[in-house]
């Protein structure tokens, strides 16, 4: 055997014994003979809809063919997750099992960067937390956040213990909780957010997003970054990632061709990982004068569609 496939079997080994701690919606695949998980899922992130209401979001995106949905609860947002009432959650909950999308993940927005931060991070978790299983009792969706900014090496013990009390809202709720490494964030790199789950004795509850457009012209290759986040990662955000002069700049999935989606879907598929592929919208997208959010969402399905061809990953749409 060459040391390639050694490499590789070595990362099915430690995702399967990850997986055997965490929830069933977990991005890796279960072990169990009787929930045989297939494929991954394609899905899109209504990050990328400010303009529609969530219902109309939901409609396009199980039109156009999606096999799942993130759903954006930031504080002022259509799907705010402190504003929603029950006869709405009641009503988008049997939207979704009608539409047979596949609800992955809610996004939120906070940090825990100092104590008022923190505090309202806290309530703002548990309100996301409660909606998850207010729209799918039977398999609450992750809630993922990013953390704010700041410098990693200063702020690392704080957040050790900031993430703990997460940890503790999390298992309160029986939620996972995922955060993703950010670009120019206090967690910028897998493996810095690998160093915090370490030091909190790896909860079953805290994970990763995984977004290679956060790590792209950082001298931190695709390959080298799946390996370290894989055992760890339980949703996938896809966007790409441009550098322009001094800065680097978000695109659509696929419009670009700077990021090799295929082999990132094949390597994860390969490692164990059974979760969604989400398309995310960068606000540098969404923001510009003209954009058309379904117009965004069919490149996106097309591009994507195509890297899991590429990859020969099949895809888990649940009967659609």
């Amino acid at each position: 055997m060459d040391a390639t496939l050694s490499r590789r079997d070595l990362l099915r080994m430690t995702a399967a014994g990850i997986a055997a701690s965490v929830l069933p919606h977990s991005g890796i695949a279960q072990a169990r003979a009787d929930e045989p998980v297939v494929g991954c899922t394609l899905g899109f992130s209504t990050y990328g809809m400010k303009t529609l209401s969530t219902e109309r979001a939901i409609e396009q995106i199980a039109e156009i063919g999606y096999d799942a949905i993130e759903m954006t609860v930031f504080a002022g947002w259509d799907a705010d997750s402190a504003k929603i009432n029950a006869q709405r959650r009641k009503s988008l909950r049997n939207q979704l099992q009608d539409s047979g999308l596949k609800l992955t993940s809610l996004m939120e927005h906070v940090a825990p960067t100092n104590d008022k931060l923190q505090a309202n991070a806290i309530e703002r978790l548990k309100q996301a937390a409660q909606l998850a299983h207010d729209l799918v009792p039977s398999a609450p969706p992750l809630v993922q956040t990013v953390l704010g900014g700041g410098s990693f090496e200063e702020a690392k013990h704080q957040l050790v213990d900031r993430l703990g009390e997460w940890v503790e809202v999390a298992d309160q709720f029986n939620t996972v909780l995922a955060i993703k490494p950010h670009r120019g964030g206090v967690v910028s790199t897998p493996s810095e957010a690998v160093w915090l789950f370490e030091q909190l004795k790896q909860p079953k509850r805290l994970r990763m997003v995984y977004d290679y457009s956060h790590y792209a012209f950082r001298d931190l290759p695709l390959t080298e970054t799946i390996d370290v986040a894989l055992p760890w990662t339980v949703h996938i955000a896809v966007k790409d990632a441009v550098q322009q002069k001094d800065r680097v700049v978000f695109k659509l999935p696929g419009t670009s061709n700077t990021i090799d989606f295929a082999s990132l879907i094949k390597r994860f598929y390969e490692g164990g990982y059974r979760g969604d592929m989400s398309c995310e919208v960068s606000g540098m997208v969404w923001g510009q004068s003209g954009y058309e959010p379904v117009v965004a969402a069919k490149t996106c399905y097309q591009n994507m569609s195509e890297a899991f061809k590429k990859a020969g990953v099949p895809r888990n749409s649940n009967g659609r």
